[in-house]
């Protein structure tokens, strides 16, 4: 998608890229950025508690799957000539979960954590494992044998009948905004992203036309009783699968984003996951935050909102002010307790939050 605002310049020796409006710039630091996520993503391929057999890593929806959508177009944005070390190791670790598919244990298992605790860690890989391959695929605008793999992978988890028709199973571990009761709807949209990526051809294959057509179905039948975090999913989704939504919903969308954003010009989760409650009884953050402000601000540009209008300006001066400048990262909360944001677990959140920032800042 081409970009009324302007282009992304590496600036030499110092790694920021920098924005140009009609009638301003801003500049925000795209290699302490990708200091950041290649830190936080490589602590977690070591850390004790991501590892799983066969010498794999766990592939969360906070550090690493944003990451491997977010580092990748910092790369690009930056001129960097190929993939960071960590990068080719979380590609590496999805590719070999990926072809040793029928060997290699779930995420999480009833035996260890209960049912359905399996159907939900594989549904749930399936979907990050196709997304995160198809991503590198798209850039070149084939389909390798891995990913063509996890895409059957995926499929052959889909939900062919129920009230879940079309969506796949998905983990709940009661934490918003990625692994809660409403969640499943979350992995769909992330399927029709992951889908929407494809080649054309592997589109129009019977079976598959056949699969997104209950997949579409699945997310136009829910899609008025979704939170407006979901629905931001859903907007982004929609520039990836024609007639997901129609042109007036994706305008309705977009209007209702609007009426929630701050006067500082970001966006709360609190303002948009719904009724959710912390499990620790503390009130949620109402201010700003990183991750709501980056990942609206990214699907409004998915759907063609041109850089130059003035609310998703605002959006991304917001994200451009508030990064921090020696960490690079950009800030987002927990919703589910009041965490220390200095710990490993307290920045779970902003490692999300900066990928999508990153992905938002790049955009063109």
């Amino acid at each position: 998608m081409r970009s009324t605002f302007g282009i992304c310049a590496l600036l030499a020796g110092l790694g920021s890229v920098s924005l140009f409006a009609a009638d301003a710039s801003a500049t925000w630091n795209a290699k302490a950025a990708g200091g950041y996520l290649d830190e936080r993503q490589a602590w977690w391929q070591g850390w004790p508690m991501a590892a799983r057999d066969h010498g794999t890593f766990c592939i969360s929806c906070h550090t690493a799957a944003p990451y491997a959508l977010g580092r990748q177009a910092l790369r690009f944005a930056m001129g960097e000539t190929g993939p960071s070390i960590t990068e080719h190791k979380l590609l590496d670790n999805v590719t070999k979960r990926v072809m040793m598919w029928n060997e290699v244990e779930p995420f999480y298992s009833d035996k260890d954590r209960g049912a359905p605790k399996t159907a939900e860690s594989r549904g749930t890989e399936s979907v990050l494992n196709a997304l995160i391959l198809i991503n590198y695929d798209s850039r070149s605008g084939g389909l390798s044998k891995a990913t063509q793999t996890a895409f059957d992978n995926m499929w052959a988890l889909q939900l062919k009948d129920g009230d879940s028709k079309g969506a796949l199973t998905w983990l709940n571990f009661h934490n918003e905004p990625w692994e809660a009761e409403d969640s499943q709807y979350y992995g769909a949209t992330l399927a029709a992203i992951a889908v929407g990526l494809t080649p054309m051809d592997y589109q129009s294959e019977p079976a598959v036309k056949a699969n997104i057509a209950l997949l579409r179905q699945y997310l136009q039948k829910g899609y008025q009783a979704q939170s407006p975090v979901l629905r931001t999913m859903v907007l982004w989704a929609s520039s990836k699968m024609p007639g997901l939504l129609t042109k007036e919903q994706q305008k309705s969308a977009i209007d209702s984003l609007f009426t929630l954003q701050k006067e500082d010009g970001g966006w709360s989760m609190t303002d948009v996951v719904g009724t959710w409650k912390r499990h620790d009884g503390t009130p949620l953050e109402t201010k700003s935050d990183a991750y709501a402000t980056a990942l609206i601000s990214y699907a409004l540009e998915q759907v063609g909102v041109k850089h130059d209008q003035s609310g998703l300006k605002r959006g991304l001066d917001w994200l451009v002010a508030n990064q921090n400048p020696t960490a690079g990262s950009f800030p987002a909360y927990s919703l589910n307790k009041n965490r220390d944001l200095t710990s490993d677990a307290g920045r779970f959140m902003s490692d999300a939050a900066t990928a999508y920032s990153v992905l938002a800042l790049t955009a063109k």
